[in-house]
């Protein structure tokens, strides 16, 4: 009678991997216990109407089975077509009634313009501050082509791995993210590599917020002190458009106390440390998943700045295709992979695409909104890295002065940039700690099965978190490089390498691979090596 009244959905542990399970899901119906009731008591919505015959059989197969099963005993464990499916669960009452659970998958499903925008909310990063150096780095008309040809090539990439799982059969693989399916295909090695290069992308981003959190924090101060009553640091420094070029700006000019004690280099990224180490320690980061909505608000609050700036200043372009001048680059420069790298980062949302799109309500249109948010993402970018390095006033000033954050361009003292300085500080307070969650969850989780070990393993990692982001920070604050290297290596594995390498797998193993496929998926990866071997020669 005890094992009779255990519920249906209780946990049972077995000791079995979920992979051998044929799910990786915390909800396989295959680990749950069977409950039996009688026929008699199980009803729908309304409690005087009886279940069918043939659900009085399956129920008698699972009491069945559940009597012969022990508490610990998985040989017995009823197969697959015995556990009742989700749209025949019920919920047990003490009176001895079932009443059937509605199906509220629907419910939690989005439509096609939520996931459209669920994507590019969260593909719109820090990236889209060095779209215009990227361009600048390219050249006008060879970045805007690369910046189209790498959408696309990430698009297709990105549509390889949602359709990587349904490609297994005989497999549940309805909870699987892509790491599950490089293990399904290459062992323990496969998910590792995945994993690995999935916490360089993770880590790079952090250590890319942290160089802009200074930034950020010491052009926020710069502008309170500028507008008190004291005089100016340097009387003769000029805050007009004709700073826009200053390498140094916001790097310390004098020796007095404020700048001693806030330089943004020396200073800054230490007093980040008694910010962000507690928030980084938290045991759980819902608190700070409510701010997300900030990340959408400061990206159109940008759009809106860029907007009214390339209004005020016009344009400024001149076409010279190979060759210099004294206020314009090229058109076609040999530094164009300082772009693609940045674009690999800017585009990649290969690590969780799969989770976003099984939220979409019509699966069947998952190709077709995949590429409309990848419209929109691109088209976003476009549109900044355009209008910037259009705008940027040439002459007086040179096109090579574009800086790797655009906002570094325009002074401190200015309203609106000061604004958009104070947004995006507050998003990336509040988004640090959910990245350091994420880090902490999959590290954690593979190496001790915990998410949370203990307080020590937290602060240990932690610590080698934020160490990084505040060495990258005051010895080399370039978000430019630090973006396009990560985004280089990232996308050689998650990207470009693996994604190809388990398409041709699957197709192999369907007997489906052609040799133009083969050559083209072969020319991805190629592509991918060049792209991470050319960042350290630019």
């Amino acid at each position: 009678m005890e094992d009779d009244c255990r519920p249906l959905l209780g946990y049972e542990p077995t000791g079995e991997s979920y992979s051998h399970r044929g799910s990786t899901g915390s909800l396989d119906i295959r680990t749950k216990r069977p409950f039996h009731v009688e026929p008699r008591n199980i009803v729908r919505d309304d409690p005087q109407e009886r279940i069918s015959a043939e659900a009085a059989i399956l129920n008698s197969r699972v009491h069945y089975y559940s009597r012969l099963t022990g508490s610990s005993d998985t040989v017995l464990s009823p197969p697959n077509h015995v556990i009742p499916t989700a749209e025949e669960i019920y919920i047990y009452s003490p009176l001895g009634t079932a009443f059937k659970v509605p199906d509220c998958d629907p419910a939690s499903k989005n439509p096609s313009i939520v996931t459209i925008f669920a994507i590019w909310n969260t593909m719109m990063g820090t990236s889209i501050l060095s779209i215009p150096w990227g361009i600048k780095q390219a050249g006008f008309t060879l970045g805007i082509i690369i910046l189209i040809f790498t959408g696309l090539l990430m698009l297709y990439c990105c549509y390889i791995v949602i359709k990587s799982p349904k490609a297994i059969k005989g497999v549940d693989t309805s909870n699987w993210e892509f790491p599950d399916v490089c293990r399904f295909y290459f062992g323990k090695s496969g998910q590792w590599s995945s994993l690995v290069f999935s916490m360089v992308s993770l880590i790079g981003a952090m250590v890319v917020y942290w160089v802009l959190m200074s930034n950020f924090l010491y052009n926020t101060g710069q502008f309170i002190y500028i507008i008190c009553p004291y005089p100016k640091t340097n009387p003769g420094r000029n805050d007009t458009m004709s700073t826009l070029c200053l390498g140094t700006m916001g790097n310390d000019t004098s020796e007095n106390s404020f700048e001693h004690y806030w330089s943004k280099n020396r200073t800054i990224p230490l007093y980040l440390i008694i910010l962000l180490l507690p928030l980084l320690c938290f045991r759980s980061a819902s608190f700070f998943a409510r701010f997300t909505f900030f990340g959408t608000i400061s990206v159109i609050y940008l759009i809106v700045l860029v907007t009214i700036k390339a209004a005020r200043l016009g344009f400024h372009l001149e076409f010279h295709w190979f060759e210099p001048s004294q206020f314009y680059v090229p058109d076609f420069r040999l530094l164009f992979p300082q772009l693609t790298g940045v674009l690999t980062l800017a585009f990649f949302i290969h690590n969780c695409i799969i989770t976003l799109m099984k939220s979409n309500k019509n699966q069947e249109h998952n190709v077709r909104d995949l590429s409309l948010a990848y419209l929109l993402v691109g088209g976003t970018y476009m549109y900044v890295g355009v209008l910037i390095f259009a705008a940027f006033p040439s002459p007086p000033l040179s096109k090579d002065c574009i800086e790797p954050n655009f906002l570094d361009n325009f002074s401190s003292s200015d309203v609106m940039v000061f604004v958009a300085r104070v947004c995006l500080l507050f998003q990336m307070v509040t988004v640090y700690p959910l990245l350091g969650y994420l880090v902490r969850v999959q590290i954690m989780g593979q190496l001790f099965g915990n998410h949370y070990p203990s307080f020590i393993h937290i602060l240990v990692l932690n610590i080698f978190i934020v160490g990084t982001g505040v060495l990258m920070a005051m010895f080399y604050p370039n978000i430019g490089s630090i973006i396009r290297f990560s985004g280089a290596i990232c996308g050689l594995a998650l990207v470009f390498f693996l994604p190809a390498l388990v398409h041709m797998v699957s197709l192999k193993q369907q007997g489906n691979l052609t040799w133009q496929s083969a050559v083209f998926h072969t020319f991805l990866i190629v592509l991918g090596i060049a792209n991470l071997l050319a960042q350290f020669f630019m």
